[in-house]
């Protein structure tokens, strides 16, 4: 084929410490109350519970590292799930991240601020906030470049300080002549020290919420970027955490950790280092629980522009500014957290809740997709592969984590539905705005008469909305596939797809042509799914990267909108190198 080839427009893409800080500052900002947390439900075992949390972590590392490696596209579970099951399921895991995100954005924000009014004193908390969240929504709309490189300089701030902070702790703790370490573990702890473990493992797994965040920008990120992120941020969560958590046993009896509980790092540090380390470790929570909000922001970004790519969400949200900034997911989530914040009043309480339960739903949703993924996506090539087993545990882990935050919580699951249930809806109506549209359209129909003039404009533009809804065409490359595999094709693009075209195209050898057998079948098909039209397209060359990119250009067809099934070993590209071709098979 005489093709010639088509440079693609250049793309900032981020390294590992710009791409590490971004999620990075999320997870990291847990020490500042993890710590606290934990000791509140596991006493002086609460540091080997947060062991146990890093260890669940080792374990997601190659779980994500398997699905993303493999599947290199924004979206984390619900990329995952989209790929292996339905539209509707992998929403479901969509509305759960945003949910986080949401959450996350808006405490972040208000204990910011709160640090920040304990230093300086008279602080107007809740304007406070919401000047903060538009500070991080101009800073966005900046690009993902600018973005990160504010995270860097607040996560490398972030790094140094709680170094300082280790560091004055363990002299502190090595020249003590009082026994406060062996006081504490000598202290009975209610229940019984496997009940404590348990209680303070479900409470301290909140300690690794951020960890999701990288999946869901990975394509901002350079190549082989991801894993690193995935790799720093556990070792940050596994050596900082434990360690100022013991830390803080040894230096404090756990009555003084119950009382400072709110600021325990603040307390630690004044106690240890002095008055500058306390201020320091002050103003590092400030700016570290800001960049938490920061990478709210990033996160949703790209989840939402990668539904709206998929139609899940209306076109118009992947409108981006000249800076490449998808300015109406962001004005659209800053508008979203500020609103939650003056409806619930600055008592954010409750949204600790839909943020618990949220995040570790999606950490059994990405599991739940790696599991589903071995199965239907056996023969896709992968950097890394997580066994079964390690997966399996994972996910029981996290099941138990989310049960236990249930247990102490019970008010926790009715707030969470408050906001779930809504969002749901949302997504349904947006999954099924054909059958909505359809809807509306036969009662304007019926109350015509009544209203004439009104409801044929409201029917003209209607149908318009559908008509540009059914005019989208799909692909599928096929390989002369037997009718078994084209049936589940048109199965799956009639369930889950908004199309009357379908383009079935082959690509074929020099000399080569279809066999009649394999028309018949493609008769028979466009016989049973009289609602889709089929187009055999046969294309003389070899299929890969810069075949796809030309269809895409000629026909104006989405890359996305194209599918292949799941291709062998011998498969000479990537997924990846594909632009977004989906796997349906």
């Amino acid at each position: 084929m005489n093709d010639t080839s088509v440079s693609l427009p250049h793309r900032k893409t981020l390294g590992q410490w710009k791409a590490t800080a971004i999620c990075g500052n999320d997870i990291t900002s847990s020490c500042l109350y993890v710590s606290a947390l934990a000791i509140v439900y596991a006493g002086q075992y609460a540091w080997i519970a947060l062991l146990v949390v890093a260890g669940v972590l080792f374990l997601f590392r190659k779980i994500y590292g398997e699905v993303v490696g493999a599947l290199p596209l924004n979206g984390g579970a619900y990329n995952v799930l989209l790929n292996t099951t339905s539209k509707s399921k992998a929403s479901t895991a969509a509305i759960l991240t945003v949910l986080s995100y949401m959450a996350t954005a808006v405490i972040s924000a208000s204990e910011a601020m709160h640090y920040l009014n304990a230093i300086f004193g008279s602080l107007p908390v809740n304007i406070a906030t919401i000047l903060l969240l538009l500070a991080f929504l101009g800073i966005c709309l900046l690009g993902i470049s600018e973005s990160a490189s504010l995270a860097l300089a607040i996560f490398a701030l972030h790094m140094i300080t709680i170094a300082l902070l280790i560091g004055y702790a363990t002299f502190y703790f090595i020249s003590m002549d009082e026994p406060v370490l062996s006081l504490n573990f000598a202290r009975p702890v209610e229940g019984s020290p496997l009940r404590a473990l348990f209680f303070g493992f479900c409470a301290a797994m909140l300690g690794i919420s951020g960890f999701e965040s990288s999946s869901n920008f990975v394509e901002e990120q350079a190549p082989g970027v991801f894993p690193k992120t995935l790799r720093n941020m556990w070792i940050a969560v596994s050596v900082i955490n434990p360690a100022l958590t013991f830390l803080a046993i040894a230096v404090l009896p756990i009555t003084g950790i119950l009382e400072h509980k709110e600021a325990l790092l603040s307390h630690m540090a004044e106690l240890t280092g002095g008055r500058w380390l306390g201020l320091l470790v002050s103003i590092d929570a400030f700016l570290v629980l800001s960049g938490a909000v920061l990478t709210s922001f990033v996160g949703v970004t790209g989840l939402v522009k990668r539904m709206a790519l998929d139609r899940v969400f209306p076109q118009f949200m992947l409108r981006e500014n000249s800076r490449g900034s998808a300015y109406v997911i962001l004005l659209a989530f800053a508008g979203l957290s500020i609103s939650v914040l003056l409806i619930t009043e600055g008592q954010l309480e409750q949204l600790a809740g839909v943020y618990a339960l949220s995040f570790l739903a999606v950490m059994c949703y990405f599991a739940y997709g790696n599991l589903l993924f071995k199965i239907k996506r056996a023969r896709l090539p992968r950097p890394e592969y997580a066994s079964p087993s390690n997966v399996i545990l994972a996910l029981a882990l996290t099941l138990l984590a989310l049960y236990g935050n249930v247990r102490l919580h019970p008010e926790y699951l009715l707030v969470f539905l408050q906001y779930f249930v809504p969002g749901m809806i949302f997504m349904y109506l947006m999954l099924n705005r054909v059958r909505v549209a359809r809807l509306a359209l036969t009662v304007m129909k019926s109350l015509l008469n009544l209203v004439r003039g009104v409801m044929l404009r409201g029917q003209r533009a209607i149908s318009q909305i559908l008509s540009l809804m059914h005019r989208q065409k799909f692909v599928f490359f096929s390989r002369a596939d037997d009718i078994s595999i084209l049936n589940a094709v048109m199965i799956y693009v009639s369930e889950n797809e908004i199309t009357r075209h379908l383009k079935i195209v082959t690509f074929l050898e020099e000399g080569e042509s279809i066999s009649p057998e394999h028309m018949r079948d493609i008769e028979v098909l466009d016989r049973a799914y009289p609602e889709i039209d089929i187009e055999v397209v046969t294309r003389t060359g070899h299929f890969g990267p810069e075949a796809v990119d030309r269809l895409s250009r000629e026909w104006r067809i989405p890359k996305n909108f194209m599918f292949i099934g799941s291709p062998g070993d011998r498969f000479p590209y990537r997924i990846a190198e594909l632009g977004g071709v989906r796997l349906i098979l």
